[in-house]
């Protein structure tokens, strides 16, 4: 088991789904993760409290932020810690969708989020920080590339590998 961890915020109980896609690649990588509910415009007492439990138990850690809409979690979650911070916003469908993004993209000097839109992707971005100090993280990065790798190049066998003529 990693000593790092992922702490993951939802801005609320509708993120659980975008979450759930992170938290699974954590676990078929053996990375411990802790998920909370804290809403920077709706509980922000809450999750400064979140954060400092977290930031007083030191160790290892990425933040994994997941709001829609107008995500003030990841800025304010950043804002409030030394650790990295993933900003992996749900992007919604329609016409506010770009504006979404944008929230996520534009923070103030001094606050550095960095964005990752897949869940999956976000997960593997936090374990390959935490891979940084933690060697056997890194051959579990590794292991999963090569398990990428290999369904694609089964994926081309499939397909008979001839030449279109």
């Amino acid at each position: 088991m990693a000593k790092g961890r992922v702490i993951v915020l939802m801005g609320s109980a509708s993120d659980a789904e975008h979450a759930g896609r992170a938290t699974a690649l954590l676990d078929r990588l053996g990375v411990p993760w802790s998920l909370h509910v804290a809403s920077a415009h709706k509980t922000p007492a809450r999750l400064l409290e979140v954060l400092a439990e977290h930031e007083r138990r030191g160790g290892a850690r990425v933040y994994l932020t997941i709001a829609g809409r107008s995500n003030a979690l990841s800025g304010l979650a950043d804002a409030q810690v030394a650790a990295p911070v993933i900003a992996c916003p749900p992007l919604g469908g329609g016409p506010w969708a770009p504006y979404d993004l944008a929230s996520s993209l534009r923070m103030p000097s001094g606050v550095a989020p960095l964005v990752v839109l897949d869940p999956e992707n976000a997960a593997l971005a936090a374990v390959k920080i935490l891979a940084l100090a933690e060697p056997g993280l890194a051959e579990a990065v590794r292991s999963y590339q090569a398990a990428q790798r290999e369904k694609l190049e089964r994926a081309d066998a499939a397909l008979g590998g001839g030449a279109a003529e």
